[in-house]
């Protein structure tokens, strides 16, 4: 593996939407791609297939076994096994970069400053009800890189000293060796990078509704919420506008009727939840 040389993670289930859109929106920028299915069946494989097919050598396909969220914490490890670059990107399928982001964050992970960072965090754009919305700063409940707000990790150093992947899914996330999660450890070894993503987290994700509903802690995640538009010129990632397969579901899908009543109705009560009560992370 050449010197400064980048591994992708993305672990898939049901995640037809915006698959295609997250891995193109990483893949030319990283030197391997671990795309790993843990049993979808809403037409993900398809996808996953295709993008194998045109990007070659550079993707690790595979379909594992994922039965209970147990199983999410040692598909983890399995991956972290899978890799031997100093430099990891965590690339959730529901995800999608604009290209100046994704070349800033590997433009440290390749540089002088890799040597002192562990681990890299970026801002995110998190969209609710559909592609022309999104959630409002004061649902930023992360605390990361001694900032509050819609953060995540993204980038690992595998060299931390005992770094292993542990806790179910929806509490999971990396530790060292002492089981200290990498986000508390120095934090002049974490690196705020101002290079965010858009974040589908929160908008049906799978081919077809009951897709997501099979889908471990997926059902928890969708939001009946009216966001902020986004104003008519909003830059939006470019990915989204090049060629994709048919079997690529469009993104553009606006909010139906019943949707938007029913997120009439429940986003006031959201937003009094997260002033008057202490926020949660994890799910």
């Amino acid at each position: 593996m050449k010197k400064h040389s980048i591994t992708a993670h993305t672990m898939v289930k049901n995640e037809a939407r915006f698959v295609w859109y997250s891995v193109m929106s990483v893949i030319d920028y990283v030197d391997r791609y671990l795309l790993w299915d843990t049993g979808s069946t809403d037409g993900t494989l398809e996808i996953l297939k295709h993008i194998k097919k045109i990007k070659g050598d550079k993707v690790d396909f595979r379909q594992i076994d994922q039965s209970d969220i147990s199983d999410f914490t040692r598909a983890r490890r399995e991956m972290l096994t899978a890799t031997t670059t100093d430099w990891f990107l965590m690339v959730d399928a529901d995800e999608v970069w604009w290209d100046e982001s994704i070349q800033k964050v590997v433009e440290v992970m390749k540089g002088k400053k890799s040597k002192n960072i562990e681990s890299i965090v970026v801002p995110t754009v998190n969209l609710v009800g559909d592609m022309f919305h999104f959630q409002e700063d004061a649902a930023g409940a992360y605390h990361l890189a001694g900032r509050v707000g819609h953060l995540n990790l993204r980038g690992i150093n595998r060299n931390i000293p005992g770094l292993s992947s542990n806790k179910p899914h929806g509490t999971w996330g990396w530790t060292d060796g002492n089981g200290h999660m990498i986000q508390d450890r120095d934090q002049k070894k974490i690196m705020y990078i101002d290079a965010s993503y858009l974040h589908a987290t929160f908008l049906e994700r799978s081919g077809f509704g009951s897709g997501d509903r099979v889908t471990p802690k997926r059902a928890k995640k969708l939001k009946h919420e009216i966001g902020i538009e986004f104003p008519r010129d909003y830059y939006y990632p470019e990915v989204f506008f090049r060629s994709r397969p048919r079997s690529v579901h469009s993104p553009w899908e606006t909010m139906d009727r019943s949707f938007i009543l029913r997120s009439y109705i429940e986003t006031p009560l959201r937003k009094v939840k997260r002033r008057l009560l202490p926020k949660k992370v994890g799910y």
